[in-house]
């Protein structure tokens, strides 16, 4: 064996530069694709309700508990309720709409860790993107009701939050459930946020406090009672600047 067969191959910098530019291209198509086909499968749901809140919760836990009592009671209302399609409270979710008569849809996630799709959707979706699937969960919802979760769920509830403060997103109702668990943040959005002028002080009307399961179903009407839940031309010319 020639000597200089034992050294290693030196691979040109260009190549890898203009593979992994081809890739990135590629990937372009990738994004556009989940959001087509994401778009053509949920475009007939309205209205729906966005619940979020956390993977970890048992199913034994009253959060599981209350949260499948508020999706039923939605989905019995005429609401299509949409989930992270996840364990936890995606679950309970999920579940509480599938027994309900109103259609159950999961949008799962891809992750290093799989995350394992529950079983209680008539229709599910599974996203690569984390920045795809935040804007369908904005885009067709009428509602946003946040049960209590921990990194994943604050940061669907700042961007509501964000989308809707900064007229990017119409309004809608932002429901956290279960006063106790949201008093900490909520107190620190006045007291902090609102006090050192960081948000304007009738932000806080962006979000209500909601403990009782019909009065999350109870708000929601209310809020709409005088425009009903079809999107104005203006809302619609919104929805393509997500």
């Amino acid at each position: 064996m020639n000597s200089k067969d034992k050294l290693p191959k030196i691979v040109d910098p260009g190549v890898i530069a203009r593979s992994f530019q081809a890739r990135e291209s590629w990937r372009v198509f990738e994004i556009m694709a989940e959001f087509v086909e994401s778009t053509e499968r949920l475009q007939q749901i309205q209205p729906a309700v966005s619940i979020f809140g956390s993977a970890r919760t048992a199913r034994d836990h009253p959060y599981y508990k209350l949260t499948e009592e508020i999706a039923r009671l939605l989905s019995d209302a005429g609401f299509a309720v949409i989930s992270g399609g996840g364990p936890g409270i995606m679950e309970a979710a999920n579940k509480g709409a599938f027994y309900g008569k109103s259609p159950s849809i999961g949008l799962n996630i891809q992750l290093p860790h799989e995350q394992n799709t529950n079983h209680y959707q008539d229709i599910s979706q599974t996203f690569r993107h984390f920045f795809a699937r935040k804007v369908m969960f904005v885009k067709h919802a009428t509602a946003y009701v946040v049960m209590p979760g921990g990194f994943g769920t604050l940061d669907e509830l700042s961007e509501a939050l964000t989308l809707i403060q900064t007229g990017k997103s119409r309004k809608m109702p932002i429901i956290l459930v279960c006063s106790q668990f949201w008093a900490g943040i909520v107190d620190w959005f006045r007291e902090t946020l609102a006090k050192e002028g960081m948000i304007d002080p009738d932000d806080m009307n962006l979000i209500q406090v909601i403990d009782e399961p019909k009065a999350v179903v109870d708000a929601i009407f209310k809020f709409y009672e005088t425009r009903g839940f079809e999107l104005s031309p203006t809302e619609r010319e919104m929805q393509f600047s997500l």
